[in-house]
């Protein structure tokens, strides 16, 4: 009955919702907006609310549509020098440093690997070379797929070649398909995923994997920094960028079905959700999991919000659970509400990994301004990767004259331990230079370096969260 109610609504899909169009603003009305509340005058912004009396809602908003606004100047020389950095790193790689390339050019043998070869490798995997898998983490054990699903999240943001190749041949899987969204409201492909079979003796897993904000992306980072929010009856307010990331149609919403025509824009949910349907066919044993990093966790969590609101019940009983890593903020409290009641219902289980002072799971920020709210425990990891349950991460909000200071403290840590955690902890742990670089700018600004996967990848390996598992249980409860 939601889903039928939703779209008698005025805008086609929501009849309480905010949209920001920054395409349309002007200066001098978006410097109104600050000490107007008539939200109805303002040519940028779509509001199902005719006034905004809180002064800092608005300043959010005017700061909301300043990023968009820059981001789409910054666009192409943020690809441009992302494009520059990335294909300087793996010629440095592929010739094995700047000797190497001397060397090879005046053998007149210097090696350019190809953007698209399984060879060559994002900011990401140069910050983190590892595609191994953790022999020591076995099927079964309570780590394995929390450890699995972070590999997976991290391998997404390399291209289809080096994905496919790690999953046939590294980790001995079935590739299932890579797939490029279309985002209706950027009118391009911005939204990335992979699927893959984990099918082992004992079990047959399926793995979505949704790609998180890539460095030099402006795209997806508009699809963070948008703050625009429609509200779902019966299930909350949800932010929007996310949701047009995840296959949110334009004039139409969230509809059950969609006919399209049109394969080259393929919208993610539509999309996953037909391929799902016709793999767990093929037999009843088949399960599958959801995962991400950062935004691909925020849509990781968004994907069975959709599947709840159409009430596709074969796939919530068949969805074993949903692992997310420095996940932000998603929806209001009442979302929270019906996650809660929907993941316990089908007996899904949420893991919330959040890793020190990563910046993202403390934004957007949790207080009387704006309305965003975790949900459930989530398992946190100290700079030592020790993990405990929480109701909520230390400092909820980035913003903090205390947690600057303890973030800061937190960073000179995490500089110390990239010298150390080779010979302590394995080979396979030591950091690479670049990576060192990063950690310093933590320095700086905080939360940065340990919003990268590599922090998660060594704490779903090296901070077991076996004796945690029934809190974490009584806490989901």
């Amino acid at each position: 009955m939601a889903a039928r109610r939703a779209y008698n609504c005025s805008n086609g899909f929501s009849d309480s919702y905010m949209l920001l169009k920054p395409e349309e603003v002007k200066f001098l009305d978006l410097w109104r907006l600050l000490f107007s509340s008539n939200l109805k005058k303002r040519r940028f912004l779509d509001s199902s609310h005719a006034r905004e009396y809180n002064f800092w809602h608005r300043f959010f908003i005017f700061l909301s549509i300043v990023v968009l606004k820059l981001l789409g100047f910054l666009a192409h020389p943020l690809a441009l020098f992302g494009f520059y950095l990335e294909s300087s790193l793996n010629v440095l790689s592929a010739n094995h440093g700047f000797r190497g390339i001397l060397l090879n050019i005046l053998r007149l043998k210097l090696k350019i690997p190809d953007s698209s070869s399984a060879e060559y490798l994002s900011l990401i995997g140069h910050l983190d070379s590892r595609v191994t898998l953790d022999q020591s983490i076995k099927p079964g054990d309570v780590n394995y797929f929390g450890a699995l699903c972070m590999m997976a999240s991290k391998v997404v943001y390399e291209n289809e070649a080096h994905v496919l190749q790690t999953v046939n041949d590294v980790w001995k899987m079935e590739f299932l398909g890579f797939f490029n969204f279309w985002n209706n409201y950027q009118e391009k492909c911005s939204t990335q995923a992979f699927m893959m079979r984990d099918k082992r003796v004992d079990h047959d897993t399926i793995i979505v994997s949704f790609r998180g904000t890539e460095p030099f992306n402006a795209d997806d980072w508009s699809s963070d920094f948008d703050i625009s929010w429609y509200e779902i009856e019966g299930i909350g307010k949800i932010h929007g960028g996310f949701m047009k990331a995840l296959g949110l149609q334009k004039t139409h919403g969230w509809t059950k079905e969609i006919d399209r025509e049109d394969k080259r824009r393929p919208l993610a949910y539509y999309t996953l959700r037909e391929r799902l349907r016709e793999l767990l066919k093929e037999d009843e044993r088949t399960r599958f999991v959801v995962t991400g990093h950062s935004l691909g966790g925020a849509l990781a969590i968004l994907f069975p919000t959709i599947l709840a609101f159409h009430e596709e019940k074969l796939l919530l009983e068949r969805l074993e659970g949903v692992y997310t890593f420095g996940q932000p903020r998603v929806g209001d409290s009442k979302f929270g509400e019906f996650m809660v009641k929907s993941l316990s219902q089908y007996k899904i289980r949420y893991y919330r990994f959040v890793y020190g002072f990563d910046m993202v799971p403390r934004l957007p920020l949790d207080n009387n301004t704006l309305m965003y709210k975790h949900f459930g425990p989530c398992i946190y990891f100290n700079w030592n990767y020790v993990a405990q349950i929480l109701e909520e991460e230390p400092f909820k909000n980035y913003f903090s004259i205390v947690g600057a200071v303890l973030m800061r403290i937190h960073a000179c840590f995490e500089i110390g331990r990239s010298f150390t955690i080779g010979w302590r902890r394995g080979k396979e742990y030591e950091e690479r230079m670049c990576f060192r670089i990063v950690r310093l700018f933590g320095l700086l600004l905080p939360g940065i370096p340990a919003h990268c996967p590599q922090d998660y990848v060594n704490a779903t390996r090296l901070g077991s969260t076996v004796s945690l598992n029934s809190e974490y249980d009584v806490k989901i409860e």
